[in-house]
């Protein structure tokens, strides 16, 4: 789970006034996820995924790491977008939420994050 709120947060006030951000992770193995981090629940999450996505022997996707077909699946459950409303070239998320991309795959480190701003 790695936060990028920070980057989010700087890229709509480049973009100024109001609008909708749109996070979008083009990768076949990762989510964004809009959630509380640092309290506990980005724990919760991904002890959660382990729980519903175990990684072991049981997906016929199975090529890489033991149980690397969860990491294919995960996307259904989280999804590789999310939208955020953009106010004043301020990310109009809630008090506790942040902007987190959310990957289960150990066989590639290097993530790309794509960030649109379409504005009113």
């Amino acid at each position: 789970m790695h936060d990028i709120t920070r980057q989010c947060e700087e890229f709509a006030r480049s973009c100024g006034g109001d609008g909708l951000l749109h996070v979008f992770v083009p990768h076949a193995t990762a989510g964004v996820a809009l959630l509380e981090l640092g309290s506990g629940s980005d724990d919760d999450l991904l002890s959660l995924l382990g729980d519903l996505l175990p990684a072991d022997d049981r997906w016929r996707h199975a090529h890489g790491s033991r149980g690397h077909g969860r990491s294919h699946v995960m996307p259904a459950l989280v999804p590789p977008y999310a939208t955020v409303p953009v106010l004043d070239g301020r990310l109009a998320l809630g008090t506790w939420q942040s902007i987190a991309v959310v990957d289960l795959n150990v066989d590639n480190t290097e993530r790309r994050v794509r960030l649109s701003f379409l504005s009113d």
